[in-house]
């Protein structure tokens, strides 16, 4: 299986607020952003992996700006780093000034995705090469990710989490 580059999975989504969209502030409902963040993901994760694909689990999400009534979303994923069947997808939401034009960003979340088969077994995924400095980091940090879940649903001892281990020593 040849592996592929972040870039071969990006997956951009852009759409506008419109008011049945939003909360009594006139601001994006925060389950409707997880739904388009879910959606670009689950596209960038079926681009990687040209399999079904399942929402695993949502590890991350930071709704650190509003997103009013009226603006244009832009919610960009790709895959940051594959394991044997599972996929992180880091996904980045940008807004645009209603006046101005400029982008700035709202929001970031990592979702994991695993491809499965038409019976629904896991199956197995190509390997990512990250070429930016930003993919390599964020595909460095999903190891890291990775582990931490791990030890957290005892599915792994917390001395065998070498990558986490590497940051406090």
């Amino acid at each position: 299986m040849q592996a592929k580059f972040p870039s071969e999975s990006l997956t951009i989504l852009t759409d506008m607020v419109l008011p049945g969209e939003t909360n009594p502030l006139n601001n994006l409902f925060g389950g409707e952003l997880l739904a388009r963040m879910d959606r670009a993901a689950s596209i960038a994760a079926r681009r990687h992996s040209r399999r079904i694909t399942v929402t695993a689990s949502v590890n991350h999400v930071a709704f650190n700006r509003a997103i009013p009534l009226g603006s244009v979303v832009t919610v960009e994923a790709k895959v940051s780093r594959s394991f044997k069947s599972s996929m992180e997808i880091y996904i980045d939401v940008w807004v645009e000034d209603r006046e101005s034009g400029t982008r700035a960003k709202a929001n970031e979340a990592i979702y994991t995705f695993v491809a499965v088969d038409d019976t629904g077994r896991p199956v197995e995924v190509p390997a990512i090469l990250p070429q930016t400095d930003e993919e390599k980091e964020r595909y460095d940090a999903a190891l890291r990710r990775k582990q931490l879940s791990l030890v957290l649903a005892g599915k792994m001892k917390p001395e065998e989490a070498t990558e986490l281990k590497a940051l406090f020593i």
